[in-house]
């Protein structure tokens, strides 16, 4: 095979698998939000409201408060919420999270995932980087 050929394969070859990635992330995207909003949806609508939302987080918090001190550090949250977040989510600067605090975040979270403010959340909007920002804090 001549050298041109080799090269002009090698670089078919990796165009395809550099496109591979994108197009596999957004199947898995599409796919993996549908399937979090049936499980947040109980009413069945096709979305998900503020309520839906903090009551799958209030049972997320339980779940993750291992040492059950209602409240939630770094170590138990996992990179839920980022460093920047953070500061929002611990008005009080205690370096822990409380119940009402953790709710309080989410309805912050929830907000940025909603940008028509249509007050739901659709499939669309929780394959958004907001989106599933919020679903970090919905979903174990």
């Amino acid at each position: 095979m001549k050298l041109a050929n080799v090269k002009a394969l090698t670089f078919a070859f990796l165009l395809a698998a550099s496109l591979a990635p994108p197009i596999a992330a957004t199947t898995a995207s599409s796919a993996f939000a549908a399937s979090a909003l049936q499980s947040l949806d109980p009413d069945k609508d096709g979305t998900v409201d503020l309520n839906e939302a903090k009551s799958a987080a209030s049972a997320l918090f339980d779940t993750l408060d291992v040492d059950h001190d209602g409240a939630l550090d770094h170590k138990e949250l996992k990179d839920r919420i980022s460093s920047e977040d953070w500061k929002l989510a611990d008005p009080d600067n205690d370096k822990s999270i409380s119940k009402h605090e953790y709710l309080a975040f989410v309805e912050v979270a929830f907000k940025r995932a909603n940008p028509d403010n249509d007050g739901t959340i659709d499939a669309k909007e929780l394959k958004t980087p907001a989106g599933r920002a919020l679903l970090r804090l919905l979903l174990k």
